[in-house]
């Protein structure tokens, strides 16, 4: 071959692996979404909560194992939710592939607020090398009693609320604190994602670049940020974390990245 042709393709397809390791990988969210974020007597009292590991903007949905916990927490107690999950079989948007996810129906009986979290099996990501691990959560209030949604309940890593997460609307800034092993995270790096699968949403938001799909904050010093929410529907809150531990992946320590989500949802004022 001829040596000048070569030396050009070489650089060419080097070229290309540069682009490509430079891009910035898809976001991960575990997705934990009720029918409804604010029960009120008029209402179906029964939510149903979809359970879902996915890219949300661009709706590139992960096959999902059963979680390792779920649960709700009312009034400082927790309930163990995790033998009300059904599995379900979803398709992706060109319908081209399935995918495995779960869900749940809870009886709401007694008003405030009752965060529902999500612990799911590790999930290994070839392309990262690692491990996934989100822990999420979402609250849904009940009855009118406001109060309760702004406790942590204790997980490795969190999100914690500093804006009532419900009753909000578009443009509202959503503001929180991470923490690992209850402690602040210092400049946690956040990641955000509207949902592109809103209930009601009818025109799907096209990112014109990669940059737009996934939003990024740094947090202070005590861990809070702020994010203004442009859009009604649900938005995902991602803080991301380096485990202190590993998980064996064909014989080898591999990294572990754990993730503290929290969804909260939007309305436009009309």
């Amino acid at each position: 071959m001829n040596t000048k042709k070569t030396r050009i393709m070489t650089a060419m397809a080097v070229g290309l692996f540069v682009l490509l390791a430079a891009g910035p990988a898809a976001a991960h969210f575990g997705t934990l979404i009720p029918s409804d974020a604010i029960v009120t007597r008029e209402d179906q009292t029964t939510v149903t909560l979809d359970i879902k590991f996915l890219h949300p903007l661009e709706r590139h949905f992960m096959e999902m194992v059963k979680p390792e916990q779920f649960g709700v927490m009312h009034k400082g107690k927790k309930t163990d939710l995790l033998e009300s999950l059904q599995a379900r079989q979803g398709k992706s948007p060109d319908q081209a592939e399935s995918f495995t996810y779960w869900q749940a129906e809870y009886p709401i009986r007694r008003p405030g607020d009752h965060t529902f979290y999500l612990e799911p099996k590790p999930y290994w990501e070839p392309a990262e090398d690692l491990f996934i691990v989100h822990y999420t959560k979402v609250c849904v209030n009940a009855f009118g009693l406001e109060k309760g949604w702004d406790e942590p309940l204790g997980l490795e890593t969190e999100i914690v609320p500093l804006t009532r997460p419900y009753g909000l609307w578009t443009n509202n800034l959503f503001t929180g604190q991470v923490l690992y092993k209850g402690k602040p995270v210092p400049y946690a790096e956040v990641e955000i994602e509207y949902f592109n699968d809103s209930p009601g949403n009818i025109n799907l938001i096209q990112a014109p670049e990669a940059p737009f799909v996934t939003q990024v904050v740094k947090a202070d010093v005590n861990g809070i940020f702020s994010y203004a929410m442009p859009k009604a529907g649900w938005w995902g809150f991602s803080a991301l974390s380096e485990a202190e531990w590993t998980l064996k992946h064909k014989g080898q320590d591999k990294g572990v990245e754990i993730g503290a989500v929290y969804w909260v949802h939007t309305r436009d004022m009309q």
